[in-house]
């Protein structure tokens, strides 16, 4: 049957509670660094009921000031006890997501691995996110997020000519190879529990998932359109149309006219004539279409520039630092950023017609008030 529905409704719409796509679902989220949070605090943002379950005392320098672990309440657990790990059993008997970040095996070791709530819980997910994986020669070796892109081959491509390798903070390896992929494949086995009543352990590892947003550019190295000397290609800032710039102030602008209409309107805002530079296939004649751009940003203030190119598809955009960018206009206007527990800080993405409330803190509740939560509303 056609749907009957229109345009997407806005999100303050009266008639739908503010619920959120996975209102629901039921996660635990163990103690773990970094993508694991993250992972969690994506699907509080999309309605799930999470819990996580903490180490008590334990020392964790980020304790307090990391925001990715908002918005749901969390409940200190000894799993060293075995009254913990009875707790642990016992409420993933009603969960529908189990996820953890520990070194292969040592879930196992605490009894509480996928064969071990598979017993009582069949249609679990477990989710397990590494830097490794569960298998292979490093499997069972420390490592963080610059040592997995490192592998994946992704840093070797992120830097200037002649210069090291940049890490580009934790984003390619702990959130878009591990969180995002942890979050998409949990989501899947979900889909697939309820429909076959089986639930399966995902296997997510950040060496997988940045190797696997290095499709594209593995694809192009195979066909000769990639070049493995970073800095030199036409999306690594190789390309004078698709880099950084100084202007008057000493800020930057980014520009990204790459393709030939995008290209003539960034030359036009510039006054520089197209006919007066190399042509762009010549990779000869870069360091010169380089210099006439960097020569014309650096005769207006970064602001200056946005304001002249903001109604164009020139493809500059304003280098802003984080307390700018929860200011921007356009930013400001799609509500990207909101004050959260005193912190501004971006709001859940991606949008949904009927969202989820904006996560909280929700601080620490006691064992049984976690199990009640969900136990209660199974009966």
């Amino acid at each position: 049957m056609r749907s009957t529905r229109g345009p997407a409704m806005d999100a303050d719409d009266t008639n739908v509670p503010p619920r959120g796509p996975l209102a629901g679902v039921r996660v635990i989220e163990m103690d773990a660094l970094g993508p694991v949070p993250y992972c969690a605090l994506l699907l509080v943002g999309m309605g799930a009921d999470v819990v996580h379950v903490a180490r008590p005392k334990a020392s964790d320098p980020l304790a307090g000031i990391d925001i990715t672990r908002q918005g749901r309440p969390s409940v200190d657990v000894d799993l060293k006890a075995p009254d913990g790990v009875a707790f642990v059993r016992r409420l993933a008997a009603s969960a529908d997501i189990f996820l953890e970040g520990s070194r292969p095996g040592a879930m196992e070791r605490l009894g509480i691995g996928p064969k071990d709530l598979a017993a009582a819980n069949p249609r679990l997910v477990y989710g397990r996110m590494t830097g490794w994986g569960q298998n292979g020669p490093l499997s069972h070796t420390a490592g963080h997020d610059i040592n997995y892109i490192a592998l994946s081959g992704a840093l070797s491509t992120i830097g200037r000519p002649g210069e090291r390798p940049v890490p580009p903070l934790n984003l390619v390896g702990d959130y878009g190879g591990g969180a995002l992929f942890l979050a998409m494949g949990v989501l899947a086995a979900l889909l697939e529990a309820r429909r076959s009543g089986r639930g399966q352990v995902v296997d997510a590892a950040m060496v997988d998932g940045s190797a696997s947003l290095m499709t594209l550019f593995y694809g192009l190295a195979a066909f000769g359109k990639w070049s493995e000397t970073r800095g030199t290609n036409f999306l690594d800032g190789g390309a004078p149309w698709y880099d950084t710039y100084e202007t008057a102030d000493g800020r930057y602008v980014a520009v990204g006219a790459v393709e030939e209409p995008f290209w003539l309107v960034l030359l036009s805002g510039l006054r520089i004539n197209p006919d007066e530079l190399p042509r762009r296939t010549d990779k000869e004649g870069w360091p010169r279409i380089r210099a006439e751009l960097a020569k014309a940003f650096r005769s207006r203030t970064r602001d200056e520039w946005e304001a002249h190119f903001s109604a164009t598809d020139a493809c500059v955009s304003p280098v802003l630092t984080l307390a700018e960018a929860a200011l921007h206009p356009h930013l400001v206007e799609r509500r990207t950023f909101r004050m959260g527990n005193g912190v501004m800080q971006p709001a859940p993405a991606p949008r949904f017609d009927y969202p989820a409330p904006l996560p909280e803190t929700a601080g620490n509740i006691a064992l049984a008030d976690a199990l009640a939560r969900w136990e209660d509303a199974s009966t």
